[in-house]
């Protein structure tokens, strides 16, 4: 009845518009049950009146192409539409009742439809005032009895006060029932928001336990490994450099060869030494640590890793960020590894972000470049060990940098968009 409802309101059953390839904008003009309703209850109000006269007849018409139409034209649906219709209904409704004997009219009803489309529309004081209005409308037609001869006294006064207090009875009554669907429809949106927000976290947890249990297993198979390689790399190494102190002078070629064997052992070993680092349990010393000191030690020394870098880096520090408890070592690490990967995504004069805030009883590190981004299938894979987009490396960097957060209590993660680089957030407990 509500003028101000939802064009979709009340269209279950017409799914079959769209199997049919009916556009949405064509689908809230098809025919629905509560149209023909509406039709029967307007064309019974005219078959049962005794005079038909063309006034009643018109003004019926009009408000039943209102209430028909109303809810399908969207500029009648926002808030001023709305208002404008229970306008037009109340007065609509007043000339019904002129036109058909005044106080003594039997479309006195007939004002229940603006105040009934006020309960369910507006707050508490619309529906008052409209509620007021009409039974003033109604009660305007009084005087003009009077000044008719009429007089009203006995029953006929006790039914024309029934009459006007039937007006706010049904309003009040209407507009506690709409209030109430309404604060429940509310609770619903709340108990799905929060539903969502509650499987988000149940997505991230799973995500990260099965990264977890990936960690844990290459972290074992990586560790078995590594221990096997040690002991012939040993070998190689005393070999090779055996074999540089027994070369005869003037053999520039057998000691340029003995050479690069000693120098790739020692690469292969130092790659060695980071899958152990990666495989062995972490020992976390911790200690009060200031996160803003952590990332000013980082990019110096970064600075001194990379002198020729031309990419500015910009600081963006909450001056009152609390301590962490934490392993600065380690946390410098993790940072250092992330604004050297920002680095080298940046552009030759670009410029990398360093911000850091006191969220939600944590401190947060946001590194941000302005890169070409990450792609999206790569996004759940940066993480992972030995996955890696760079030519060189062998994609450890972000796995233990996001174990060493781990260990902390923490979280990191990405967020990017190709074309507009990457941010990267840390999260620690303060």
């Amino acid at each position: 009845m509500a003028a101000g409802g939802a064009p979709g309101e009340g269209w279950a059953g017409y799914d079959g518009g769209v199997a049919l390839g009916i556009s949405p904008a064509a689908q809230k003009w098809l025919p629905r049950t509560q149209d023909g309703v509406w039709l029967l209850l307007f064309s019974a109000l005219a078959w049962v009146s005794p005079t038909r006269g063309t006034a009643e007849l018109e003004v019926l018409a009009m408000l039943a192409v209102m209430e028909v139409a109303a809810p399908r034209v969207g500029a009648l649906t926002t808030r001023r539409g709305n208002l404008a219709v229970i306008g037009l209904k109340l007065v609509l409704g007043f000339l019904l009742i002129g036109v058909t004997g005044g106080i003594a009219s039997s479309y006195y009803l007939i004002l229940l439809l603006p105040v009934v489309s006020a309960a369910t529309t507006l707050g508490a004081a619309g529906t008052a005032i409209v509620s007021l209005t009409a039974c003033a409308a109604y009660l305007a037609f009084v005087p003009v009895a009077y000044s008719l001869g009429y007089i009203l006294e006995g029953i006929y006064l006790r039914d024309l006060s029934l009459r006007v207090i039937f007006l706010p009875v049904v309003a009040y009554l209407t507009y506690g029932l709409a209030e109430a669907n309404r604060q429940e429809a509310l609770r619903a949106q709340a108990t799905a928001a929060e539903l969502a927000e509650a499987n988000r976290r149940l997505l991230e947890a799973e995500a990260g336990m099965r990264r977890s249990e990936r960690l844990a297993a290459l972290g074992q198979m990586t560790a078995g490994l590594a221990h096997e390689l040690r002991n012939p790399l040993g070998t190689m190494k005393a070999s090779a450099e055996i074999l540089l102190q027994r070369i005869a002078p003037g053999e520039e070629i057998q000691r340029e060869m003995a050479g690069y064997i000693s120098s790739e052992v020692d690469r292969t070993n130092s790659l060695v030494t980071r899958f152990l680092e990666f495989a062995r349990p972490l020992q976390i010393r911790k200690s009060a640590v200031d996160i803003n000191g952590l990332l000013d030690q980082a990019v110096q020394h970064l600075v001194r890793q990379l002198p020729d870098s031309a990419v500015a880096i910009h600081k963006n520090y909450d001056p009152a960020l609390p301590l962490v408890q934490g392993d600065a070592e380690l946390l410098e690490r993790v940072f250092f590894n992330l604004i050297l990967n920002a680095v080298q995504a940046s552009p030759g004069e670009g410029s990398v972000t360093l911000k850091t805030r006191h969220a939600g009883g944590a401190v947060e590190v946001a590194i941000l470049d302005r890169g070409d981004g990450i792609r999206r299938e790569d996004l759940e894979q940066i993480f992972n060990p030995f996955y890696t987009t760079k030519s060189s490396g062998v994609g450890l960097g972000l796995a233990i940098s996001a174990k060493i957060v781990d260990e902390h209590g923490g979280k990191i993660r990405v967020e990017s968009e190709q074309g507009r680089g990457a941010t990267f957030a840390v999260s620690i407990p303060a």
